[in-house]
């Protein structure tokens, strides 16, 4: 059976969504971030980064993507999503399987996790940045 018909899961295996309406596959394992980082896996200029997550605690930091929206959504348990609007936060609550954010580009945005939560991600990596929360 070819590579592609395999089953894959998002907790392990993140996709690449690229500008040529392709999808690559790329492992998410301990060395992901690092080389994602480093620019060994490019700039993800124009495409965007599908990935899950599971939380039992708050975000340790604020993150912003400049260049394009980012999409949250969550699978199960319970979040809050603070988006930073003109200096003053604002909080959504994310409480039943399906319920998603749009987080416009340029936002700065963190997560309160009331409940042991997984979350889906479709983002607009290219130029992210990061700040601790304080």
């Amino acid at each position: 059976m070819p590579d592609n018909y395999q089953p894959y899961n998002l907790s392990s295996t993140y996709l690449r969504l690229r500008s040529d309406v392709t999808i690559e596959t790329l492992t998410g394992d301990a060395t992901f971030w690092p080389r994602l980082m480093s620019g060994q896996l490019g700039n993800f200029h124009n495409e965007y980064l599908m990935t899950i997550f599971d939380y039992a605690q708050d975000w340790a930091h604020w993150e912003m993507h400049p260049l394009g929206d980012e999409l949250v959504c969550v699978l199960s348990g319970t979040a809050i999503l603070v988006l930073e609007q003109v200096g003053e936060p604002q909080s959504i609550r994310l409480d039943k399987p399906g319920d998603f954010v749009r987080v416009p580009k340029g936002t700065w945005h963190t997560a309160k996790i009331n409940a042991a939560c997984r979350m889906l991600f479709v983002t607009a990596g290219e130029g992210t940045q990061m700040r601790p929360v304080g």
